[in-house]
């Protein structure tokens, strides 16, 4: 399961499409979306969009109910295109209970950044910072950086998610992972 985060207007929509693409043909993939902006080029592609309530308030759809629903929908891989709210929660519960392959985005201006902005997320939907660490660390596998630099060029960090002794949550750079290896006597 993918975290791409990144800054606004960073490429993490874009790079998420491209990936997605790469998933076999036979797999349904269900996106989410507050409002339709990924394009995946995948045969089997089944997109759900968000609705504003009426004039009188009923028939809203937030993306929380869509991520609920969307399980309903036997997805081979369940996409969000970017968690901003209490959905996260929802999102991570289904990708801890069996629903392998997801992805999604989020605003994070570093990988560093990651744990504090998945801890705002998650307590929108009255997780603790612990549940919080605890059900992203078994839920995301890997977690892509963008950053966009000058002249249009993008550079990608990559880091794996876990939770410290104390409980929290950190993301540790791909290549620090590498240099503990490396260093551990082998």
């Amino acid at each position: 399961t993918l975290l791409i985060t990144g800054a606004t207007g960073s490429g993490k929509t874009t790079l998420l499409g491209a990936l997605m693409a790469f998933a076999p043909p036979t797999e349904r993939l269900v996106v989410l979306e507050d409002l339709s902006e990924l394009s995946i080029d995948h045969p089997h592609v089944v997109s759900l969009e968000c609705r504003q309530p009426n004039l009188e308030g009923a028939g809203e759809v937030t993306l929380t109910r869509l991520v609920r629903e969307a399980l309903r929908m036997r997805p081979d891989r369940l996409i969000v295109g970017e968690c901003r709210g209490a959905e996260w929660a929802d999102l991570l519960r289904a990708f801890t209970t069996g629903h392998q392959g997801g992805a999604t985005t989020l605003h994070a201006t570093s990988l560093r950044d990651v744990p504090m902005r998945i801890d705002s997320l998650a307590s929108l939907a009255g997780l603790t910072s612990h549940q919080a660490a605890l059900h992203t660390a078994s839920a995301i596998d890997l977690v892509i950086h963008v950053d966009a630099i000058s002249g249009g060029l993008r550079r990608l960090s990559f880091g794996v998610p876990f939770v410290t002794q104390e409980g929290a949550l950190r993301v540790l750079p791909v290549e620090e992972m590498a240099d503990s290896t490396n260093t551990s006597g082998g």
